[in-house]
């Protein structure tokens, strides 16, 4: 039995830095392939002269595979006049040892024309763009975590412990110390001048935590360290405010996420970068969460499942939903979401749990897209309700105690 051709006439990319090798699949109604090969510049340049040369040829679809972001610029040329299925490379990876440029691009034609390619969602341009802005805000994040444990580790070396006293040292109270610190370091000083009222520890524990010497080296690093870590906050305030204007064309759909308990404003658009609006990309709710890699994988051989871990998908969707999914199961307003919680840590434990929350909330974040409607609690508070159907009387719970062997005698009245 031999596959079915889906596409007769397809192209199959092989993407590089600095080149393509395109390879044009035409099958006839005979069923015979001929195959047509050629080399672009991944300029603008040759990649118009790819697009030309795919017209000519009455090729409307290609397909290629993520390679880096190499396959970008195409992408943006292609899509434009044609079909283009970006995969991934493990869908289209050629057999070992025969393996050249030309015969990629021709295994991966091959393996399109029959359509056995699994197709990466990619969300229209307004989407892209936002959630690049996003993933840029998410590195700017990380870099000034970074910094601020460079900074905790420059006191503590030089014998400072404000980290054991204080909960941020980059906090109003911390910085006033670590700043008189700095001035002078080889001056003692009393703190009570500089901590906060709001301060939980005590002037004591804090003047206590004071006590080291700090050398010139690590003073010049503590400064270069807060003075970078600055920066990085003025970077992320004004990407923030790009963010905020490449989406004010969101703002009906911004509303409807922000409905969902523990998503913020600034949540619900790093949410729609990633996920965009349209749900009609993703067929069921389960699409979504296993794209975002909130499923347990299938690895199942001879009967014997090998593991059922999550997918590594969803690397910035995925650690936002539990970070939301962690402060609304401590909250006892959204009960719906706290018992199911609690009731999931009893059997698998906080880790399961919390990524049961994270596909619970992104199930609900897919229909009130799809639907145009806000979240409702009331509908899972409805459903956690037992059917009537599994409603006894007194009677039959009687005649089932008497059928486990219990004893059963009616209580006096009175």
């Amino acid at each position: 039995m031999s596959l079915k051709i889906v596409y007769p006439i397809c192209c199959g990319l092989d993407v590089h830095k600095s080149f393509v090798v395109a390879c044009i699949a035409s099958t006839n109604s005979q069923g015979v392939t001929t195959y047509k090969s050629r080399r672009f510049s991944t300029f603008t340049k040759g990649l118009t002269s790819l697009s030309f040369w795919l017209a000519e040829a009455n090729c409307g679809d290609v397909c290629m595979e993520s390679t880096g972001k190499y396959w970008i610029p195409v992408y943006n040329i292609l899509e434009k006049t044609c079909n283009v299925v970006l995969a991934h490379p493990k869908y289209v990876k050629a057999i070992r040892g025969k393996k050249t440029d030309k015969k990629d691009a021709k295994w991966i034609a091959d393996i399109f024309k029959h359509d056995l390619v699994q197709g990466s969602f990619i969300p229209p341009p307004d989407i892209r763009q936002l959630r690049d802005l996003c993933r840029y805000r998410a590195k700017l994040t990380a870099y000034s975590s970074g910094e601020t444990n460079r900074a905790r580790n420059c006191l503590t070396v030089s014998n400072f412990k404000l980290d054991d006293v204080l909960s941020d040292i980059f906090g109003k109270s911390a910085n006033a110390i670590t700043e008189r610190i700095l001035e002078n370091p080889d001056e003692k000083f009393d703190v009570a001048p500089f901590v906060s009222r709001k301060c939980k520890a005590s002037v004591e524990e804090i003047q206590d935590a004071v006590d080291g010497i700090i050398c010139p080296e690590q003073a010049k690093k503590l400064r270069i360290i807060r003075e970078h870590r600055a920066n990085l906050e003025v970077c992320r305030d004004k990407l923030e405010n790009a963010i905020a204007c490449a989406a004010l064309h969101l703002t009906p759909h911004i509303k409807l996420i922000s409905t969902v308990p523990g998503v913020k404003i600034l949540s619900a658009l790093i949410i729609l970068g990633e996920i965009g609006a349209d749900m009609s990309v993703f067929k069921t709710s389960k699409h979504l969460c296993s794209w975002a890699g909130l499923t347990p994988q299938n690895n199942e051989s001879a009967g014997k499942k090998k593991t059922t871990r999550i997918s590594r998908a969803g690397a910035y969707l995925k650690p936002l939903l539990v970070q939301v999914a962690n402060a609304v199961v401590k909250s006892e307003k959204h009960s719906e979401i706290r018992n199911r919680y609690l009731r999931l840590k009893k059997r698998r434990g906080h880790k399961k749990a919390i990524i049961a929350i994270c596909r619970m909330l992104l199930t609900a974040i897919y229909h009130i897209l799809s639907k145009g409607e806000a979240y409702d609690a009331e509908l899972y508070k409805k459903f956690e309700k037992p059917p009537v159907k599994r409603e006894i009387s007194v009677e039959q719970a009687f005649s089932i105690l008497r059928r486990q062997g219990y004893a059963v005698a009616a209580a006096a009245v009175g």
